[in-house]
């Protein structure tokens, strides 16, 4: 039985959410919040080194934020946005999508298309290190959230993710009230951001600074980087029953030194009281979750999953699979699964797909830890913290932020919150 989902809105005042980041990334406040006892205490990001065991492990999401609006104007003079949300030809993984030259499709959000009609065709001018290129963009018919628009450029030996670079800008989240200016570029990219292809940050990681990795190393704390390019979707919010929410859909990928370094970190929980997977956001969870239970389907034989090319996990399969033998395996058995798949494909990485959907009820595999922000009421993030934490436990949580001046949603402050694993627990300031 699903908990209603009206059980996860919270009343957040306008003027609690963060429209700029603090000048200092790692300035922000820090709560930690303990499972284990109940205990909710005050710290500022800065002081994350220290509250975290030596043998932890912090996975990172390194995708960076693409300029996925592109304004442009019909021959009548009325302005038409382009909102970039997925690739779609010539594939769907961004990487490639973005090497395009001349040509490309992308669903889309449209704004200003209310008399576009597939067929239409708007375009543009611009300047690309100095030389000018036109653009057109071209509706081809309804897509999901929007519609699929064929981009097509020229001269068109310039790959698409420099058009974009030059024609774009960044897609803030709909509840930050205010144009993107150039600082943005920089303050709504992680300082590890690498793997272009999402359209909103993985906020959790933009507290965390050079200087922060530097006390992370000296402490020995290890760092694993893995990719899940963020979609709009994750700004969407559940209404009706949770059973009846379509979770969105979004690429992921790892490396073989990042698959080695979680199945490295399960082995050692085996030998550890302690040894704790330590998520940075809920990307990264997402991710390392998918890849679990897709190393489940993988042990057990599941549909199509050991023949397929990519990793995929649907958003129900957790409680499928969990439901249909309670007995799971270890993380590092079934994260070996899929390196062994992987292997036997030839892949240089693993990627694929996920739709896993984090609700109440959910059986954790590979997190002891998360480091996240404040997210909005009534949305998947916020149901994915009541998972962890506990309906009650998560209610004292924002309420106590909301009593202490925290800001809340991409911009604003911090929390770690602990399940398990993570040495002392925390002392209570509440």
């Amino acid at each position: 039985m699903l908990p209603p989902s009206t059980n996860f809105h919270y009343h957040l005042p306008d003027d609690r959410i963060a429209l700029r980041p603090l000048a200092q990334r790692d300035g922000s406040k820090l709560m930690v919040c303990d499972v284990r006892d109940n205990a909710i205490a005050h710290h500022t990001f800065r002081q994350l080194p220290n509250l975290l065991p030596n043998d932890a492990l912090l996975v990172l999401n390194n995708t960076r934020v693409v300029r996925a609006r592109i304004a442009m104007r019909k021959a009548t003079g009325g302005r038409v946005e382009f909102f970039l949300l997925e690739p779609v030809a010539p594939s769907h993984d961004p990487a490639i999508a973005l090497a395009a030259q001349g040509e490309a499709i992308w669903n889309c959000m449209v704004g200003g298309a209310r008399r576009l009609r597939p067929g239409a065709c708007v375009e543009g001018s611009f300047l690309v290190n100095g030389v000018e290129f036109k653009l057109s963009a071209t509706m081809l018919g309804p897509a999901p959230d929007g519609f699929a628009v064929r981009f097509r450029w020229w001269p068109a030996k310039v790959p698409f993710a420099d058009l974009l670079d030059a024609a774009g800008s960044i897609p803030l989240p709909p509840y930050i009230h205010r144009p993107a200016d150039e600082s943005d570029s920089e303050t709504y990219q992680t300082v590890y951001a690498q793997q272009s292809g999402a359209v909103a940050a993985p906020t959790a990681g933009l507290h965390f600074t050079d200087h922060t990795f530097a006390q992370l190393e000296q402490r020995g704390i290890q760092t694993a980087r893995v990719t899940l390019h963020v979609g709009a979707g994750t700004f969407k919010q559940v209404k009706g029953e949770l059973a009846e929410h379509d979770m969105h859909q979004e690429q992921i990928a790892l490396t073989p030194e990042a698959l080695r370094a979680l199945i490295e970190q399960g082995k050692r929980q085996r030998e550890s009281e302690y040894a704790p997977f330590v998520m940075v956001g809920t990307t990264s969870l997402r991710t390392v979750e998918s890849l679990y239970w897709f190393g489940v389907r993988l042990l057990r034989n599941d549909g199509d999953a050991r023949t397929s090319q990519e990793l995929s996990v649907g958003q129900w399969d957790p409680y499928r699979l969990a439901e249909s033998d309670p007995k799971l395996p270890p993380p590092d058995e079934a994260f070996f699964a899929v390196e062994e798949w992987r292997s036997r494909h030839g892949a240089a990485q693993v990627s694929g797909r996920t739709k896993i959907l984090i609700l109440p009820g959910y059986q954790f595999r590979a997190c002891d830890a998360l480091i996240t922000n404040f997210h909005q009421p009534g949305s998947t993030l916020i149901l994915l913290v009541g998972a962890l934490l506990g309906h009650s436990l998560w209610q004292r949580a924002y309420e106590s932020a909301l009593q202490n001046e925290y800001r809340f949603l991409s911009y604003g402050d911090s929390s770690l919150l602990i399940r398990g694993r993570c040495g002392g627990k925390a002392k209570s300031e509440e």
